[in-house]
């Protein structure tokens, strides 16, 4: 079967942010990544691609659907990124039932029929999983890149390891790995803990021949500010994380 391919002349690079495991704190890190590189002067979008759970309405408190043009959907721009997501387009909470094939569409409508402007980069937020808008978007971009997202914990690795080989099979570069939740301080007394007893991140990546792009410790902080549409400023995990990023990339 002919693989359609989705191609966006506007937009330099793509970047898939996934994790195989739900509840890592991907799409968190996601819109955190996409709004601190456009400080630094970056053309970035970010596609919500997941469906059923979409994040970026959330994350930005826009509800409401984006206008047309010349029948294609203007993205919303907030907190200096362009975003488009189907939450955007569905009213909110309603469910989607969705099959294979239905979801296949809607997912390459998401980035054809939306009028993406000039962009450095473009994120995709990932659903949790290796399924359909992994393969799809793996097999019809072909210019992909993807960044996974893990804590350390062993099952969650585990996932993520099925995604990375999901996306080597389809010879999609693996740009690097993000810890989240790597470790916990406590506001009180300063101690720092591990959350996860699992196998250390960067020995990981180092023998699986992949970049280690950094890790955010568990900070109720981050949480609070990502639930009120705000991005984290000034800090020096995610710094670090964004400059690895862009060394990566090269964009």
């Amino acid at each position: 079967m002919k693989i359609q391919r989705i191609t966006l002349p506007n937009i330099k690079n793509i970047v898939a942010i996934a994790s195989g495991k739900g509840g890592v704190g991907k799409s968190t890190i996601a819109y955190n990544l996409a709004v601190n590189l456009s400080k630094k002067g970056y053309k970035v979008g970010l596609l919500d691609a997941d469906i059923y759970g979409p994040s970026l309405p959330c994350f930005t408190g826009i509800r409401h659907k984006p206008s047309l043009s010349e029948k294609k959907f203007i993205p919303h721009f907030v907190n200096g990124l362009y975003g488009m997501s189907m939450g955007f387009l569905l009213e909110k909470k309603a469910p989607v039932l969705w099959r294979g094939p239905l979801l296949q569409t809607a997912l390459r409508q998401l980035f054809q029929d939306v009028a993406w402007p000039l962009l450095d980069v473009l994120f995709v937020d990932m659903p949790p999983g290796t399924g359909d808008a992994h393969i799809t978007l793996g097999q019809s971009i072909p210019s992909l890149q993807v960044v996974l997202v893990s804590t350390s914990q062993q099952i969650a690795l585990e996932d993520t390891m099925r995604c990375l080989k999901t996306f080597q099979k389809m010879n999609v570069p693996i740009l690097g790995i993000i810890e989240n939740m790597k470790t916990f301080v406590c506001k009180n007394c300063g101690t720092e803990s591990d959350i996860f007893s699992g196998e250390n991140m960067e020995a990981l990546c180092q023998k699986e021949g992949l970049s280690f792009l950094g890790g955010l410790p568990l900070d109720l902080g981050i949480i609070q500010m990502t639930n009120q549409g705000k991005s984290i400023d000034q800090n020096v995990f995610l710094e670090k994380i964004v400059n690895r990023f862009l060394e990566a990339t090269h964009i």
